[in-house]
């Protein structure tokens, strides 16, 4: 099974890299890789027959909201390419639509103390019709392996509700919010929706295996953290949400630290005409010894 909502996959300066995009081809997941005008031809001969090239109009690089007073000195980070992506999967007729780092590795299945690879979409599909049993979920998204280990997974619920939710994204398109700020707008979106009232889903069923900050090349680490460090997206972090967030020193480097206890107040609505489904193939899903 694949997903019935279309993914995305903003990238810059990884055409040698490619990590997510290898990922889901090798999970016969089509998607679109969206791109600057300058690396069109490097991306375009390095791609799979799964994906499709999309071009980031420049306006909304122009028209992003950075929440900073350095305009276009400074690359803007991905966001204005997330709100491309956002308008185009509305424009294609989508109810919601992922968006995903270029740097994840592989995803994973969380199932009886195994962090298990998977080899389809069908993980993608499993959380979709979660989120969309409920009224009121306006992101979700599987967590990062790390924070999964095997060693106690079995302590860990399918999911958690009301946390930020990072790097790979199924964002309801018709709630009334789009990404800003140059740095940390996972983040500032996931809180923005917690403070509204809306719920996130943030799935420990299901993993993604991403590379750790600072450690590859391009992206946001070419753009910002190979020259200044993490202090200014922490304290942007903090100028956005002081009444929930600090700084603070953590990894190994300075962080933000992010209080979302107050949220726990935001509940599921399970919408009225759904019957929960038996599902007694596990859609589908075997696992395979290789």
């Amino acid at each position: 099974m694949n997903p019935r909502h279309p993914l995305y996959i903003p990238s810059k300066g990884r055409y040698d890299s490619r990590l997510t995009h290898k990922a889901l081809s090798s999970m016969g997941v089509r998607h679109y890789v969206v791109i600057e005008e300058q690396e069109r031809e490097k991306y375009a001969a390095v791609v799979s027959e799964y994906a499709t090239i999309l071009v980031l109009d420049k306006k909304y690089q122009e028209d992003y909201d950075a929440c900073d007073d350095l305009g276009m000195t400074k690359s803007k980070g991905p966001g204005p390419a997330r709100n491309f992506i956002w308008d185009h999967s509305i424009s294609i007729g989508a109810r919601w639509h992922w968006v995903m780092d270029d740097n994840i590795r592989s995803f994973m299945r969380l199932h009886k103390d195994q962090r298990i690879y998977v080899s389809d979409g069908t993980i993608f599909l499993c959380m979709e019709d979660f989120c969309e049993r409920y009224e009121n979920v306006a992101m979700a998204g599987p967590n990062y392996k790390m924070f999964a280990p095997t060693n106690n997974s079995s302590m860990f619920p399918p999911f958690i509700l009301n946390t930020r939710i990072y790097s790979c994204n199924l964002i309801r398109n018709d709630v009334p919010f789009r990404w800003r700020g140059r740095y940390n707008e996972d983040t500032d979106l996931s809180l923005r929706m917690l403070k509204a009232g809306w719920c996130t889903v943030q799935f420990y069923a299901f993993l993604q295996d991403k590379v750790h900050t600072q450690e590859m090349k391009g992206g946001c680490t070419g753009e910002f953290y190979a020259k200044e460090g993490t202090q200014p997206k922490s304290e942007m972090q903090v100028k956005l949400h002081p009444d929930v967030s600090r700084i603070t020193w953590r990894y190994g480097r300075i962080h933000h630290y992010v209080d979302y206890t107050g949220f726990k107040k935001n509940k599921l609505v399970r919408k009225k005409d759904v019957v929960l489904p038996e599902v007694e193939n596990d859609y589908g899903m075997r696992l395979v010894k290789i």
